[in-house]
């Protein structure tokens, strides 16, 4: 991952994507995936896209595993948009860069 993608994990959290006043793509992910991997540069794209006005965060399910659970994390790779602390969207699977980038520019806009 590059320097815009932001690591959090549950102690984190509610810092780094709740209160977040700027919309939050999150990125659950496990270092296991193989689509994960394959979903990192994409991912890494969007968040140098989108610096300054949206955040990028990547939650590793096996070191947070409560996160997952709490948000309905059953498979991976799983995107969770939000706004306002809210889900507001979602991705689940590996998705095309200009698909999640379509979902992206509906929450800054």
């Amino acid at each position: 991952m590059n320097s815009h993608v932001l690591t959090t994990n549950t102690g984190s959290f509610s810092q780094d994507v709740l209160k977040s006043e700027l919309p939050v793509l999150v990125d659950f992910s496990a270092t296991w995936c193989g689509p994960c991997k394959l979903l990192e540069p994409i991912v890494s794209e969007l968040a140098e896209n989108y610096q300054g006005r949206a955040r990028v965060v990547k939650i590793d399910i096996d070191s947070s595993p409560e996160l997952a659970t709490s948000f309905g994390v059953t498979a991976v790779p799983t995107l969770l948009f939000f706004k306002g602390g809210e889900v507001v969207d979602q991705a689940i699977g590996l998705m095309p860069g200009p698909t999640l980038n379509q979902k992206l520019e509906r929450l800054v806009a």
